[in-house]
């Protein structure tokens, strides 16, 4: 049997993390190196998104770890404790914290990527109006910008298409303007659709 399979049968098809049943994945919780039936738990798209920082936080979804905490999967303990600890301004997610027990293996590899050390607040990228951006996204220009290092002006109303997200500065983007990739603002745009 693939080791999709065997946690996904373990999971009894649920999102392990929320209880969830649609738009179900394997994920193997970082840093491991290789997928093993310890280190992997199957979750939803919601979970996901949140645990990347791909959505903003949202509390009420993660209240079910209230119950999934008590899993003795590893994968399941390891996630429980990192997402309850972004959740910590919550005394309900404190709460749970100083119940939830690891040993000693587990809570260093809840520790290894250090997400626990930031509060739950997902920077994401956002265009002028405050929609969310992501990777692939078609935006439009909404005032004329002079293009550094070029002779051209890019016009307010030009479309950029699949855009880019610059990973370590949510106020920029990267897209191609007249066959030359440039760095954009992300107050200077709008998502379009």
């Amino acid at each position: 049997m693939k080791l999709e399979e065997i946690v996904l049968n373990r999971s009894g098809n649920s999102c392990e993390l929320c209880g969830a049943k649609e738009s179900l994945r394997m994920y193997k919780v970082p840093p491991q190196e290789h997928a093993y039936e310890e280190n992997s738990l199957m979750i939803c798209s919601k979970c996901e998104a949140q645990i990347e920082k791909k959505e903003p936080l949202d509390q009420e979804h993660w209240k079910k770890l209230t119950e999934t905490m008590w899993s003795e999967v590893p994968a399941v303990q390891v996630m429980a404790w990192r997402m309850l600890n972004r959740l910590r301004k919550e005394s309900w997610a404190v709460d749970q914290l100083d119940m939830l027990y690891l040993t000693d293996e587990n809570l260093a590899w809840a520790k290894a990527t250090g997400d626990h050390e930031f509060d739950g607040e997902a920077e994401l990228h956002t265009d002028a109006n405050g929609n969310f951006l992501q990777e692939g996204d078609t935006v439009l220009l909404v005032k004329n910008l002079d293009v550094k290092g070029t002779s051209f002006t890019a016009r307010q109303g030009t479309v950029v298409k699949n855009i880019r997200l610059v990973k370590d500065n949510t106020e920029q983007i990267e897209g191609k303007i007249e066959n030359q990739m440039i760095v954009i603002l992300t107050k200077y745009v709008r998502k379009q659709g």
